[in-house]
């Protein structure tokens, strides 16, 4: 479903997927949840509580065979905590690679 505020300029779609992400200094890789994803970005749900301004890799594993999977470099616009180990993100692609 497409949902789009005002003050918001690319439309976003809601996405419930698996996402898997990795910070850039770092080998290993962390599993979250995808909750929507516009042209301009990614909304996910992680484990880590992230700075503004980080780069991480975020791996976006669809559900239908219709959607390829995605691999994006991302930047960390902001983190908030909503549970015990659960932080929303909000991220900015500024690059996206061959999956």
């Amino acid at each position: 479903m497409l949902n789009q505020a005002q003050s918001r300029q690319v439309n976003r779609m809601d996405m419930s997927c698996d996402i898997s992400y990795k910070f850039l200094d770092s080998a290993n890789s962390y599993d979250g949840e995808c909750l929507n994803i516009s042209g301009a970005g990614i909304l996910f749900m992680g484990k880590h509580l992230m700075e503004s301004g980080m780069a991480i890799e975020l791996t976006v594993a669809t559900k239908n065979d219709l959607t390829t999977p995605l691999r994006a470099y991302v930047e960390v616009i902001r983190s908030k905590q909503v549970g015990p180990e659960q932080y929303e993100v909000a991220t900015e692609i500024k690059g996206i690679r061959e999956y």
